[in-house]
């Protein structure tokens, strides 16, 4: 098969995780007798710096005529001007709308060589298998925003959250499907108790489930309730679905269950088109250039990007076989390394991974 990527390296240790990714990519066309070539792009900071914008058309020209996008990081200390202009994230917020990428899938799967690397105890990750569908273009970041002066000398900011049926019932009859195809139990995540907008995402999901998906074991958690039910009973869970603002805090939250960052990939789709696939970690300012950030959760992005945007489920399995055996092997980098154990550097855990992959 012949497929082209867009690759957008970002900030940080964006660059150096994605050629790493791009390795993996190439070493798996060769092995299955694939085509992939490759068009590098600039987003976040290193593009405000260049062209002043965090999102060039070229870059969203790319995206839109690749069959897959595969993204690094985004932003940095140099960009936290708050009275800046424009700042790196903007980037991010907008290739999601210029792609119609409504819907962000995080797996939230503990591997069994790194249970003790979580700092909750064994047996309360032991079994955790969520799967997150947070909606990604609608709700508090992308609603009415700004600022005013007041007359006592004072600022007044205000940030909306606003949503429509319509961006509710796709995202909730997406992560339904899935739910249907796993263990039929889906849990909706809101605010009901405090916001309006949460009152009507809570009415649209219970009309949907009673006349679509009877089928299935729907309950309803409050946020702050949730928040508390990760970190005490995550195995109670199978497929969770909300907001744009609780799912950012709340995926954060549940990828301290299997110990790292650095090991979760997440994937961003729509109702067509190319996906964007990335590691959920952002750019690590603080380590990038030093060699060695773990490079697993975007190799693993990548082999997203292969099962949902390309139908290449068996080149997807290999990729993920070989990480699963590179740890196995008690191979680590030095975010999942316990104190004492020697670790990996980013080109070198991912090498591990190219001589499984062979």
């Amino acid at each position: 098969m012949d497929r082209h990527f867009t690759l957008l390296p970002g900030d940080g240790i964006g660059p150096e995780i994605i050629t790493q990714a791009r390795c993996v990519l190439e070493a798996l066309a060769r092995k299955f007798g694939h085509s992939f070539e490759f068009t590098e792009c600039m987003i976040g900071g290193c593009a405000i710096d260049a062209t002043g914008d965090p999102l060039p058309q070229a870059t969203i020209d790319a995206c839109r005529a690749s069959d897959g996008v595969l993204l690094g990081a985004v932003g940095g200390p140099k960009w936290d001007d708050p009275s800046a202009k424009t700042r790196p994230e903007a980037g991010l917020l907008r290739i999601r709308k210029e792609m119609g990428l409504f819907a962000n899938l995080r797996p939230i799967t503990p591997f069994a060589e790194l249970l003790d690397a979580s700092p909750l105890k064994r047996e309360i990750v032991e079994g955790t298998d969520i799967l997150f569908f947070r909606e990604l273009t609608g709700g508090i970041y992308f609603g009415p925003s700004g600022s005013e002066d007041l007359p006592d000398g004072g600022v007044r900011a205000f940030s909306t959250m606003v949503y429509e049926t319509s961006e509710i019932e796709r995202i909730f009859r997406l992560a339904a499907d899935a739910a249907r195809k796993r263990k039929k139990h889906l849990t909706m995540v809101d605010k009901a108790n405090v916001l309006e907008a949460s009152r009507l995402w809570r009415k649209v999901c219970a009309k949907i489930v009673a006349e679509e998906y009877p089928d299935l074991t729907y309950d309803v958690v409050l946020v702050d309730a949730m928040a508390m039910h990760l970190i005490s009973r995550p195995t109670s869970f199978d497929v969770v679905v909300t907001s744009n603002m609780f799912g950012d805090i709340l995926t954060d939250e549940a990828s301290m269950l299997p110990g790292s960052l650095g090991m979760l990939p997440s994937a961003s789709i729509g109702a067509q088109g190319p996906g964007l696939y990335e590691p959920i970690h952002g750019s690590a300012p603080d380590i990038a250039g030093k060699g060695i950030a773990n490079p697993l959760a975007t190799i693993l992005a990548a082999a997203m990007m292969l099962r949902h945007s390309c139908d290449m489920a068996v080149e997807a399995d290999a990729v993920e076989a070989a990480v699963q055996a590179v740890l196995a092997a008690g191979y680590r980098t030095a975010d999942i390394a316990r104190k004492g154990e020697p670790s990996l550097g980013t080109v070198e855990m991912t090498d591990k991974v190219l001589e499984k992959l062979a």
